[in-house]
């Protein structure tokens, strides 16, 4: 739907007004938006470049997530999960852990915990697509695009944003939802905290001799985690942490030297490697914004924290952070509240940066665990302790899950409209 424009009566002279604008329409702009529009609010989204459409036809694309069930409710209220349950996916119900310097795995199995499956493997193309046409077709929501960001002015009553077209347009609240290098987040001079681990994430999609059975399999090395993740044809996708310069060298293998280096790896889990396709690898790095708000602003997803993807919760806290502000705005409409007021965004900063921290630094704790060429006693203790106590395997499961004490409630069932009537 490039170039888009869905006209509203202008209720500022020279700019139409709206309740909310979303700067960036990947995953988590889209999810906002859609729930935001279903919920009764007007929306403008702002997005350079349309997504390409999703096509089955086309192998497996290199970028995947695990999906995990809070997410996939988020998903579901917001419109698009069952257009992506339609197409190509995997849900997985074990999770096997591995140390390289330990014989006996961790596992996690689904129906121990009372949870029928631990993720699903999605492509982000496929999620992404489904989410453009949720929001493109319903009518809801005002599109801006292909457009930017061109000035940014908030005070204490508007966000105020001239866009690289011309065209002027309001809002009560404006969110940022533009990524990691977030051209709001930097108008607002909102500081980050930045970590460069000097590694590379290196992705492909392999066959083994056994195909993946939904299992999302983890093995420690020195340098960096492995991971198999399954897909829908029984293949796995890959992300093979390691540091940068052997990263490279790995990109620049042949096909039967690079399997041969992944079989070493994997130590046989599945057989020998049959097949692989196109790799590519990826920076690591871990990014937090010392505070997710501003006048009249609020960041989430990659605008506002980036996590190491050992754990695979970047588009799950993105996803999150869209639930979250969803039902705050909601609750702040139907008590005829301002939802641009600054308790409401300090509430949303505290919600969530207190929730993204807690992941952040956990998993940049557990990565320099892991990194050590040895099993140190700190990590023997905790190996041991994860393996047997039953009520420390349930809180991760439960916050890998989506599901902690803190979830957003439509991560844990309760619906949009439920919200919207104010019987939560």
């Amino acid at each position: 739907m490039t170039g888009r424009r869905l006209h509203r009566q202008s209720l500022q002279p020279g700019a139409r007004h709206y309740d909310v604008i979303i700067i960036g329409a990947g995953m988590v702009g889209a999810t906002l938006a859609s729930l935001l529009a279903r919920g009764g609010f007007s929306i403008a989204l702002v997005e350079a470049m349309e997504p390409r459409p999703y096509d089955h036809n086309i192998d497996v694309g290199l970028r995947v997530s695990a999906v995990s069930p809070g997410s996939a409710a988020v998903l579901d209220q917001a419109g698009a999960w069952k257009i992506i349950s339609e197409q190509r996916h995997r849900p997985y119900r074990r999770m096997q852990v591995e140390d390289g310097a330990e014989l006996e795995p961790l596992l996690f199995d689904a129906p121990a915990f009372n949870l029928e499956r631990l993720g699903t493997i999605i492509e982000n193309d496929l999620v992404q697509s489904s989410l453009w046409r949720v929001v493109t077709s319903a009518g809801l929501v005002d599109i801006f695009c292909p457009d930017q960001l061109d000035q940014l002015n908030c005070d204490g009553k508007l966000s105020r944003v001239s866009l690289t077209s011309g065209t002027p347009i309001s809002a009560d609240l404006l969110v940022a939802a533009d990524g990691a290098a977030s051209p709001v987040r930097r108008a607002m001079g909102i500081r980050q905290d930045h970590w460069v681990y000097n590694q590379c994430g290196l992705v492909t999609v392999v066959a083994k001799q056994r195909p993946n059975p939904g299992v999302a399999w983890q093995r420690f090395l020195p340098g960096g985690p492995l991971a198999f993740l399954p897909l829908a044809d029984g293949r796995s996708s890959i992300v093979w942490t390691r540091p940068t310069a052997q990263a490279e060298q790995l990109l620049d293998m042949d096909n039967s030297d690079f399997i041969t280096e992944l079989d070493h790896a994997s130590m046989g889990w599945l057989g020998k490697v049959e097949s692989c396709g196109p790799r590519a690898v990826f920076p690591l790095s871990m990014r937090l914004s010392e505070c997710y708000v501003s006048k009249r602003v609020v960041l989430m997803g990659d605008a506002a924290h980036v996590v190491h993807p050992l754990a695979g919760q970047g588009v799950n806290l993105g996803l999150a952070d869209a639930a979250a502000l969803t039902e705050l705005l909601i609750h702040t409409r139907l008590a005829g509240g301002d939802i641009g007021d600054a308790r409401l965004l300090r509430n949303y900063d505290r919600w969530r940066r207190s929730e993204s921290e807690l992941m952040s630094y956990g998993i940049h704790t557990l990565r320099s665990l892991f990194n050590a060429d040895a099993l140190t006693p700190l990590r023997r203790i905790g190996l041991a302790a994860v393996r047997r106590s039953w009520t420390l395997k349930d809180m991760f499961l439960q916050q890998a899950a989506g599901l902690g004490a803190n979830a957003p409630k439509m991560a844990t069932g309760t619906a949009l409209k439920t919200l919207l009537q104010g019987n939560d």
